[in-house]
């Protein structure tokens, strides 16, 4: 019965959505406009996380727009929604990759942050991401912050506005992410959180590589120091 009511839910939501941005004219806007998210908002009167969500299932055959993914975070990094149209693959428990631009948008409360990363298997993604602030109700009811992010394979990236002026050739500029700590490789992370289940745990007690994780070598870039 649960599965119902949320499917239920979840198609109810279309129907809504698409009701406020129907199909073929939200895909020209979208277009013509570059898929700026805040004229999008403006255009359709409907909110900042809506025209994000709507931006995902522009999937019809013969009329797809951009494949995006898109992710919604809290303060405390859990995912409360996830869409993959793009491929990028999401944790479904522990937290995600630290190095997520979704992440660092809560440094800087409703201003885009863009990215260009690439995920250990080579996929590289441009992405862009904002805070959100929740409205619940009166002066005295709590306001949540949550943080956006909307992304397309690299390739896609220049029918993005977002991307303007952004060198998507270099490598300079790449960040390189992972999915979650337990499944990333990266020995080489700074902000490692947990040792990779690919590779044994590794202690040396004279010798700190990137990481408390990270193994002494050159994969784990070592430095002198206390542990």
């Amino acid at each position: 019965a649960s599965s119902r009511a949320l499917a239920r839910v979840a198609l109810a939501n279309y129907f809504a959505g698409a009701v406020l941005m129907p199909y073929r004219p939200f895909l020209e806007a979208a277009r013509t406009e570059r898929y700026d998210l805040d004229l999008l908002g403006h255009r359709f009167r409907t909110s900042f996380e809506q025209v994000c969500h709507r931006l995902t299932t522009l999937r019809r055959p013969g009329a797809e727009g951009v494949p995006f993914h898109m992710v919604r975070v809290d303060i405390a990094g859990n995912i409360s929604k996830r869409f993959s149209g793009s491929g990028l693959r999401f944790a479904r428990f522990s937290g995600a990759c630290p190095r997520w631009a979704v992440f660092e948008a809560f440094t800087t409360p409703g201003l885009f942050r863009t990215q260009l990363s690439q995920m250990p298997d080579g996929a590289t993604y441009f992405s862009v991401a904002r805070t959100v602030r929740r409205e619940s109700g009166g002066f005295h009811a709590p306001r949540s912050l949550v943080a956006i992010a909307m992304g397309c394979e690299a390739s896609r990236a220049r029918e993005l506005v977002y991307a303007d002026g952004v060198d998507l050739d270099s490598r300079e500029a790449v960040v390189p992410v992972g999915v979650t700590c337990r499944l990333c490789e990266r020995m080489d992370c700074e902000q490692r959180a947990f040792p990779p289940l690919q590779h044994p745990l590794e202690v040396n007690a004279n010798v700190r590589g990137a990481s408390f994780y990270a193994p002494p070598g050159p994969r784990g870039g070592p430095r002198p120091g206390p542990t």
